[in-house]
């Protein structure tokens, strides 16, 4: 769907020409998204870390008008198992599109809703889409955020006391939190989201190129960092932390059940609200957390100052979906419970996911 480089689709149009350009390094892309109310889901590092991650064909619908960009969405192609589907965008919590009225957003998706693919969109901010008849609402989920702001007030004050508790107990027991440095302790602490993801929620984990690419794209450029805990000199925690323009995001953790009772994982959030506003950034995005998650939702309220719902919006063409997909996706669980199985091997497992983990897109 994408064409190499840049086009134009200059139909003689009103307000504007709809253009199709590469959202990780184009000028004008650069421009809206450094004007524009845009997220570390728009930032050219996140789209960047997607596509060498996953290879797939991305690209951006532009409204540039006289001033220069106006309006603009990101997206990719994917072949996941529900078909080949147009995703904006691929493994982001959310992704809201760059608009301030319906007719923007309907002069955006236009030509990518001629191509008859499923098209898909998560909105968190923006309630444009929401007004679109072409697109249904086909799940939600929780989104949680922490006031940052240097002339707020003192937010262990606007801490839950069990937040608060927790934090003292992490204390008591000598938690240690530090910035990582080295890529040793990137791949130690991937090891240990791997362990989580395989046996307490019996899931593939992204590829360790996910992580490579995160720190390679946002750590080494001074735009994030991965805070490690340390419990007696062992890894009990980490969180990797993103940061785009005002806002800090809390994008991957993990945590060793066996030092649960320390609390490591508060000892880094504290942390990680301390290092937000030293920084200066104005939000702690706290992320997406699934609708029947309760006990992760607990978690951050103990922490937000601000809650959301994420909307997942879906177009679907009037021609039927080929069965291929649906019987791929029917054999996907038992293919899961399979490669995480705990008599497979960590490494078996990692490398399942390395195969697997794009078509869940």
């Amino acid at each position: 769907m994408m064409p190499p480089g840049r086009k134009d689709n200059r139909a003689t149009q009103e307000l504007g020409t709809i253009v199709t350009l590469d959202p990780t390094g184009d000028d004008d892309w650069l421009t809206l998204v450094a004007a524009g109310e845009s997220d570390v889901f728009h930032s050219p590092e996140w789209l960047r870390t997607i596509s060498s991650t996953y290879g797939f064909e991305i690209g951006a619908q532009v409204l540039v008008g006289e001033s220069g960009p106006m309006a603009g969405l990101p997206y990719a192609v994917v072949d996941g198992i529900g078909g080949t589907r147009v995703v904006s965008f691929p493994f982001s919590d959310y992704c809201d599109p760059l608009v301030s009225s319906l007719h923007e957003w309907k002069r955006l998706t236009g030509g990518l809703l001629e191509h008859g693919l499923a098209t898909v969109i998560r909105c968190l901010h923006n309630a444009v889409p929401l007004a679109d008849e072409r697109f249904a609402v086909t799940n939600k989920a929780h989104w949680h955020a922490v006031d940052l702001r240097p002339d707020g007030d003192d937010p262990w004050e606007h801490l839950a006391s069990s937040a608060r508790r927790a934090i003292r107990k992490s204390r008591s027991a000598n938690v240690d939190v530090a910035a990582a440095e080295t890529p040793a302790e990137l791949r130690a602490f991937y090891d240990l989201h791997l362990r989580v993801r395989k046996t307490k929620y019996r899931l593939l984990a992204q590829p360790f190129a996910f992580f490579e690419n995160l720190w390679r794209e946002f750590v080494e450029n001074d735009r994030g960092t991965l805070m490690v805990a340390r419990v007696g000199g062992e890894l009990a925690a980490g969180v990797m932390f993103l940061e785009w323009k005002d806002r800090l995001y809390y994008k991957l953790n993990a945590s060793q059940p066996e030092f649960s009772a320390t609390r490591p994982n508060d000892a880094i959030m504290w942390a990680g609200i301390e290092y937000g506003r030293a920084r200066g950034h104005r939000r702690l995005d706290l992320g997406l957390s699934d609708w029947d998650q309760e006990g992760l939702v607990r978690y951050k309220r103990k922490y937000a100052s601000e809650e959301k719902v994420i909307s997942f919006l879906s177009h679907h063409p009037q021609e039927p979906t080929p069965s291929e997909p649906t019987r791929l996706a029917q054999l996907m669980p038992g293919l899961t419970d399979l490669l995480t199985d705990e008599r497979v091997p960590d490494e078996i497992t990692e490398r399942a996911g390395d195969a697997l983990y794009r078509f869940f897109a």
